[in-house]
């Protein structure tokens, strides 16, 4: 039997902290449009809507988790996905999603 001792726990914190990072609306729809190439803070702030300092938190927490880096061009920051691997996890959750309505519907139907 598999017991949770220090290790394991720190191993499951940091995927934790993972999870956490990408725990937000804001900042899967920025992981989204990142999968499409490097943005400029100035670009993800009109793509998600709110004030860039709202976007630089965001940012700086999927940074912070190693989902995302930053590179800074003059005055301008770009941000590009450092771990582009996250979008599978995207696809499992569609599944998910999906596999939810579809066993409603049968209840309801």
């Amino acid at each position: 039997m598999k017991r949770m001792d220090q290790k394991t726990r720190a191993r499951y914190d940091a995927r934790a902290h993972i999870f956490k990072a990408l725990g937000h609306p804001t900042r899967l729809f920025m992981v989204d449009v990142l999968s499409n190439g490097e943005r400029c803070v100035c670009e993800l702030t009109e793509q998600v809507g709110a004030d860039m300092s709202t976007v630089s938190k965001h940012l700086s927490v999927l940074k912070a988790a190693g989902i995302v880096a930053a590179e800074k061009r003059g005055l301008m920051v770009y941000y590009r996905l450092r771990m582009p691997c996250v979008l599978k996890t995207f696809g499992c959750v569609e599944s998910v999603l999906e596999s939810n309505a579809k066993a409603q519907m049968e209840v309801a139907g």
